[in-house]
């Protein structure tokens, strides 16, 4: 059931209804611009991740500023952005079973689609939904590039894949889809760019042995918010997939850069604003912030511009605060800001965005694709 928005423009910060999912507006735009001037240089172009942010009102933002348009990891996504006016969308990911396949057919008519095939079932099913829909449909070969999860591997099996994609009247073959999702997250450049470069001659590797049997790769896709400007600079990659550099969270803070400090490229700019609701217990308060409010599975979430405060725990409802003797002890009614540990769980707990500017609402945007499964 959509809830009712928590503010209403005009409105002061702390008059907003808690947990509420806040953007700082100027941080959020300051991300967008940041993105797009990294890129600029390389003419790599990027595909945005509307998996994070699920909203045609954020996708459009970042085509604004030069985007190709943007991929998601369910069909669901995928109508979402396209009923809401995006015309290019890749599904980073496997469909399998017939109904979705149809959807995703029928929503071709509206918006360029493409999806991915790591197996030659996959890509059977394909085309004959294709087939029954009259429409020929883009498909790209996702390859295993370390992450061990999707993908056929590199070399022989991706071109006999290719080719099979190629070969057939209702099939178009797109490209590559070469995303290392297990480097964005480890701490140094050294290991980053390791797992990186080893995706990289993967993929390179790849797109010459296409070549050698006539394919070309209109995408060689991939990259994250943690490796971007590896892949962008690689000669290799021409689409960049980033996604939560649009708000930035607090495990992705905590990757170093070069001179050994946290990474600052963008700033964080997704809150979960939430109420102290009690402080009965000596050196803790408890939140109306838990599970059911921000995701925890990257780590707790961090009290913004609090140090003194950290959130110890979540119960379903409740978030714990602890602190020590020497700290300003949070009052019964005073609204935190919690940087979330993972941004795009904790968007799924939500259905309106609330847009904040110098303390006050600027904007409502619903969570348009919030719970899009299938």
């Amino acid at each position: 059931m959509l809830q009712m928005p928590p503010a209403a423009p005009g409105m002061r910060e702390d008059e907003i209804d808690t947990p509420a999912l806040v953007i700082d507006l100027d941080a959020f735009e300051s991300n967008l611009d940041t993105m797009a001037a990294l890129l600029a240089p390389t003419g790599v172009k990027l595909r945005a991740h509307a998996k994070t942010h699920k909203s045609p009102i954020i996708a459009r933002m970042q085509m604004a500023r030069g985007a190709v348009g943007n991929c998601v990891q369910k069909v669901t996504e995928a109508e979402i952005l396209a009923w809401g006016g995006i015309p290019d969308i890749l599904v980073s990911n496997e469909i399998v079973g017939a109904a979705k396949l149809a959807r995703l057919c029928a929503l071709s008519r509206i918006a360029k689609v493409a999806l991915c095939a790591d197996d030659a079932g996959q890509v059977a099913a394909i085309e004959a939904a294709a087939a029954d829909a009259g429409i020929r449909m883009n498909v790209l070969v996702e390859i295993d590039v370390g992450a061990a999860r999707c993908g056929v591997q590199p070399g022989p099996d991706a071109v006999a894949l290719a080719k099979r994609i190629a070969g057939s009247k209702h099939l178009i073959f797109g490209g590559l889809q070469a995303y290392q999702g297990s480097a964005q997250h480890k701490r140094t450049p050294v290991e980053r760019r390791t797992l990186i470069g080893n995706a990289i001659d993967a993929s390179r590797r790849t797109v010459e042995q296409l070549k050698q049997q006539g394919l070309e790769c209109a995408i060689v896709g991939g990259a994250g918010t943690g490796t971007f400007q590896i892949e962008s600079h690689s000669g290799v990659y021409t689409e960049m997939q980033a996604g939560s550099y649009v708000f930035m969270d607090a495990d992705y803070a905590r990757n170093l850069d070069e001179a050994g400090h946290f990474v600052s490229t963008f700033r964080h700019a997704l809150f979960v604003l939430s109420t102290v609701m009690s402080q009965a217990q000596t050196g803790v308060a408890a939140l109306d912030a838990g599970h059911k409010a921000v995701a925890v599975d990257s780590g707790m979430p961090t009290v913004w511009q609090r140090p003194d405060l950290r959130y110890t725990g979540a119960s379903d409802e409740h978030g714990k605060l602890e602190f020590g003797s020497e700290t300003m002890v949070p009052k019964v009614g005073e609204k935190l800001r919690l940087v979330p540990g993972h941004c795009d769980p904790t968007v799924d707990k939500f259905d309106w965005y609330v847009g904040v500017r110098n303390g006050r609402v600027e904007c409502l945007w619903p969570v348009a694709a919030r719970g899009g499964l299938s």
